[in-house]
């Protein structure tokens, strides 16, 4: 049982890594399309904001993520 465990813990750790790095990807990619295109910092502000909930979702997962590994350390 505590296979599985695990196994469901390093598949929620890659899911956290690949929203961090997607979210570093979209937040670059706006940035340079913003900049070549001149769009309005209004604009720009808005995909900053929601890079940073992009962020603020993946700190809130690796959060949740810690205190499932820290509950089955109290199992053992």
């Amino acid at each position: 049982m505590a296979q599985s465990g695990q196994k469901d813990q390093a598949r929620a750790g890659r899911r956290i890594a690949l929203t961090v790095a997607g979210t570093g990807v979209f937040w670059i990619m706006a940035s340079l399309i913003g900049s070549e295109y001149n769009w309005l910092n209004r604009t720009r502000a808005f995909f900053d904001l929601a890079a940073l909930a992009g962020f603020g979702f993946a700190l809130w997962q690796t959060f949740q993520l810690w205190r499932a590994r820290q509950n089955d350390k109290g199992d053992s």
